[in-house]
């Protein structure tokens, strides 16, 4: 087994801040782009359907970004 170096952490931890950090934009310029509150919706009217789409789109989100940075 081979030691891990410096080099191979901090790239990994580099790329995961960087991708949780493109996630997070996303998400914003997704709530921006909308003309009603994403979090309202889903949470004081209860709107599944809102909710199953945001959750489709995080998911599919976070697998191109996850390409992406790998």
């Amino acid at each position: 087994m081979t030691e891990l170096s410096f080099t191979y952490i901090f790239t990994t931890i580099f790329y995961g801040v960087l991708g949780f950090g493109m996630f997070l934009l996303s998400l914003w310029v997704m709530e921006r782009l909308t003309p009603f509150s994403i979090e309202k919706k889903i949470t004081e009217e209860n709107n599944i359907a809102l909710g199953i789409i945001v959750g489709a789109v995080v998911i599919s989100l976070g697998l191109i970004y996850a390409s992406v940075v790998s």
